[in-house]
């Protein structure tokens, strides 16, 4: 309940600070992926109207997955989808005018089994690791970092990582194919819930190695044509996001009405999704872009091209700002 009231408290502080009506309705065209978390937002916006309250229309379209939507908002298709700054920062460098609003900041963790003699994460070594997604993975990479820097060891090099998709790395874990698993935060919670443990969550990792943990890595990019032609509609966009999470940590009834869509198999998974959501709820205000070039570098050395590109520094613009 903790959660739930200082969520509320911070979103409801954001939502006074709202910027002016909108001269029209725009409609906003989203391309996101309705089977993921954020269609829990999504919905929960056009269900209670909080687009309209907000000066303009949410029409969504289904996605199969983020390249796909990226691909979309590069061409003009769509105006808005969910992608992390760091793809913003790439797009803009490359002359793309995207704007990225905060959406989540919910990172996963490197889960281990309720009974590993696990401690730490040397302790995995010589063992095998699930990752979902790539080797450029942000959050393994943030992981990478922290095992070379804090606890002193290469763990790309002294561990097996098996790389696949989501669901793929939560069987593999259950199963014990893999001794760890780091997982988006949504089969984090599932794979919580079904008795694991988290060995070394990506906060904990990337505040040890300097970063802010309340930088916000997953946000809705909008086309910067539209946010012109529309003053105010960045602020509307960030309003009725803070005004759906309002009301899914202070409304027992709105997460009732989206819990077909989440698909939790019991009422313990179904409160571990609720209570991961809620506090992935990015902090009211401007991003820090100070914290964000320290991310940035981090990835840059990490990641190199393959994750950034050409990228050397932060781009100007990639952030809305609060009254913009």
């Amino acid at each position: 309940m903790t959660i739930l009231k200082s969520v509320a408290g911070a979103v409801a502080a954001a939502l006074l600070s709202f910027t002016p009506a909108l001269a029209e309705t725009p409609v906003v065209r989203a391309a996101l992926q309705l089977s993921g978390t954020v269609n829990w937002e999504a919905d929960t916006i056009r269900h209670y109207g909080f687009d309209k309250t907000n000066g303009f229309a949410l029409d969504v379209s289904d996605v199969a997955g983020a390249p796909a939507a990226q691909i979309a908002l590069v061409a003009g298709e769509v105006d808005m989808i969910v992608s992390d700054w760091l793809w913003v920062a790439r797009e803009r460098a490359a002359g793309r005018d995207l704007v990225f609003i905060p959406y989540s900041r919910a990172v996963g963790a490197l889960m281990v089994a309720a009974d590993s003699p696990a401690k730490t994460l040397a302790d995995l070594k010589g063992q095998k690791i699930g990752v979902a997604g790539s080797p450029i993975d942000k959050s393994w990479l943030i992981l990478r970092a922290y095992a070379q820097k804090v606890e002193g060891f290469d763990i790309s090099g002294t561990t097996e990582q098996i790389f696949g998709a989501p669901p793929l790395v939560y069987k593999a874990a259950l199963d014990g194919e893999v001794q760890g698993a780091l997982n988006f935060w949504n089969f984090g919670a599932r794979m919580q819930a079904a008795g694991m443990r988290p060995l070394m969550t990506v906060d904990k990792a990337a505040e040890a190695l300097g970063l802010d943990p309340q930088t916000p890595l997953v946000g809705y990019v909008v086309r910067g044509e539209l946010l012109k032609a529309n003053p105010g509609l960045g602020g509307a966009i960030a309003a009725a996001s803070h005004a759906a999470k309002t009301k899914l940590a202070s409304d027992p009834a709105a997460w009732a009405r989206i819990r077909p869509m989440m698909k939790a198999a019991n009422d313990a998974e179904f409160e571990a999704l609720k209570a991961g959501f809620l506090a992935g709820s990015p902090k009211a205000g401007a991003v820090d872009e100070k914290a964000a070039a320290r991310m940035l570098a981090l990835m840059t050395e990490l990641g190199g091209a393959d994750l950034v590109g050409d990228l050397k520094e932060l781009p100007d613009g990639v952030f809305h700002h609060p009254g913009s």
